[in-house]
């Protein structure tokens, strides 16, 4: 085989795998509620990596069993006539669930007590971003105003990192508060529900996940409105 037909086999191959890959992305996808509970598309959920990490969150999370509503995308307004974006929440019997999707790479590192977290690159780059923990936490507190359901034992706070990451030094002692990587999530979650009270019936299950509702699929101005505001903290 000459050089050239030797390139065109590996070009061609890598495309198959690229293929593949996209494919079997998609069929997660359709079989997923994610595009209804989310209001986005493929073509988001292939551009857009945050998008991405929430879609494999919520994805893993449809196979619980027992009962269970998901939610992903909801905006909850803060004391300050602003609103907070949640990822992923999951009501269930056991309580409600808060997921903080952070589709990193690199070594991570962080306090539960700092007010921001290290993200350090092979080439020695680093990059600081806000505390996850903390993020959450704010993310809790709009939830407790927002479904008047104030009593901190309810919530479980999960912090889930991508797989491209390593979890390097990272401290955290808070109860219901848990920082891991995503391949491990399923596992920790239904270890979480197997050693947790009951502490809703199915309708209340329900009746959490319909107030929380009319929070999702924000219209642009909404989001616009977000974005600033994040933009302003940063800036």
């Amino acid at each position: 085989m000459s050089l050239a037909g030797f390139l065109a086999t590996i070009v061609l191959l890598s495309f198959g795998i690229v293929v593949l890959y996209v494919l079997s992305i998609y069929f997660g996808f359709r079989r997923s509620s994610y595009k209804d509970a989310s209001g986005n598309s493929f073509l988001k959920l292939l551009l857009d990596k945050g998008s991405y990490g929430e879609f494999l969150i919520f994805s893993a999370l449809e196979k619980l069993n027992g009962h269970k509503r998901l939610l992903t995308n909801i905006y909850l307004p803060k004391g300050d006539d602003s609103t907070t974006e949640v990822d992923v929440v999951m009501i269930a019997e056991t309580g409600i669930y808060v997921f903080e999707s952070k589709n990193y790479s690199g070594w991570i590192f962080g306090d539960e007590k700092g007010k921001n977290w290290t993200q350090v690159f092979e080439n020695k780059q680093k990059n600081h971003f806000y505390n996850p923990v903390w993020q959450n936490k704010g993310h809790i507190s709009a939830l407790k105003f927002a479904t008047g359901l104030h009593n901190a034992e309810l919530y479980k706070s999960y912090i889930v990192f991508s797989e491209r990451c390593t979890l390097k030094k990272v401290n955290v002692d808070s109860p219901n508060v848990f920082v891991m990587k995503r391949g491990s999530l399923l596992r920790n979650v239904r270890l979480d529900i197997m050693s947790s009270p009951t502490v809703f019936k199915r309708e209340q299950v329900d009746r959490i996940y319909v107030k929380l509702l009319e929070f999702s699929h924000a219209d642009r101005s909404t989001k616009k409105a977000h974005i600033e505001s994040i933009r302003s903290k940063i800036s």
